[in-house]
């Protein structure tokens, strides 16, 4: 029987040293360098990865004169400054980057005018708004259609572009202000809206804006909306009550929503991305002023990992999260101590 035993804890301790080494090497986080901005202020729009050999970085600088529009590259090897595009020189901001076919969408202030900035074989062209708004809240675009939302002095205003034109698009009638829209196809966008009740999920159907009649948690709002082509859909928002404010995130499998609260505290979801390896991840805040943290979410377990030890670091924030490929792409900024923050990228796999 001793003998038995000897041989089964000595197979127990092969097999472990077998799966050891794959759980060693499992991906962690590594620093990716990124040329400083010319400006010593800056803000991280938004981050869209087609690959793990395309991704693009939007945002702004802060200047003496105004906002001047930052938009960063990723080649698969390094990141790069791009300033080919219209306006780069000029006042203004860019926000959301989307993938539409082979081209390259994203959204431009310039200079209070709204356009879309294409980049495509050709080079960089540009789509002007019908419009000047007051303020451009959100933009999404898909192959056949992409949507502009915002308002100016007469109020809401939802924008459509087909192709070949723009067109106004009505909503429900409570409806006052629609802070974010994401779309799957050309006839299927969800946007979250204030209401005269509260918060709303509407969706377009390729006829019309309706109240999706999601209930949402009590005392809630809406930070994003994530479609996925399965038909999956996750909204991500902030609960406040009485108690602290904490993060809820409500799924939808396709038949039915529903609602979780991770430990999360009331971090802010609009990063929220679905990784490669199945789970939602997003940025947190970091309880390490040397690191950035990330949250792993998958179903009801919640897990945590660090970036790397940044010297000198007193504030490390990753703004925006992207799948490329196989691995995990992060951009925001690192203030260093005796430093004003300057951008940063992270990368979870290779």
């Amino acid at each position: 029987m001793n003998s038995l035993r000897t041989v089964v804890i000595c197979l127990v301790i092969v097999c472990a040293t077998w799966v050891s080494p794959a759980a060693a090497v499992a991906p962690g986080w590594s620093a990716l360098p990124v040329p400083p901005a010319t400006a010593p202020t800056v803000t991280v729009k938004d981050l869209a990865a087609r690959g793990p050999s395309e991704a693009w970085a939007s945002g702004y600088e802060h200047t003496p004169d105004g906002l001047r529009p930052m938009l960063y590259r990723w080649d698969g090897t390094a990141w790069s400054r791009d300033t080919t595009f219209p306006g780069a020189g000029e006042p203004g901001w860019l926000g959301k980057v989307q993938f539409v076919g082979e081209e390259v969408w994203i959204f431009h202030n310039r200079a209070g005018e709204g356009e879309i900035l294409r980049r495509s074989a050709d080079g960089w062209s540009a789509v002007p708004l019908p419009r000047t708004l007051r303020v451009y809240q959100d933009f999404t675009a898909v192959p056949g259609a992409a949507w502009v939302v915002g308002e100016d002095d007469t109020g809401l205003k939802v924008l459509r572009y087909d192709g070949s034109g723009w067109t106004t698009q009505s909503t429900p009638d409570d409806v006052h202000y629609v802070m974010g829209v994401t779309a799957r196809t050309a006839d299927d966008a969800w946007a979250w809206a204030d209401t005269g009740t509260g918060p709303a999920v509407l969706r377009w159907d390729g006829t019309a804006w309706r109240d999706a009649k999601v209930s949402l948690p009590p005392n809630s709002n809406v930070h994003t909306i994530l479609l996925e082509p399965s038909g999956r859909a996750t909204i991500g928002g902030g609960q406040y009550s009485d108690a602290p404010p904490r993060t809820y995130l409500m799924t939808w499998n396709g038949h039915a929503w529903r609602t979780t609260h991770p430990p999360l505290g009331d971090t802010h979801t609009e990063a929220l991305v679905r990784g490669p390896d199945g789970a939602l991840w997003l940025p947190v805040r970091s309880d390490r002023a040397y690191q950035s943290k990330y949250a792993r979410l998958d179903g009801p377990r919640t897990t945590f990992s660090y970036g790397p030890e940044r010297t000198n670091a007193i504030d490390v924030k990753p703004r925006a999260l992207a799948r490329a490929g196989s691995s995990l792409l992060s951009f925001g900024t690192v203030e260093i101590y005796g430093s004003k923050p300057t951008l940063m990228s992270e990368r979870r796999g290779g």
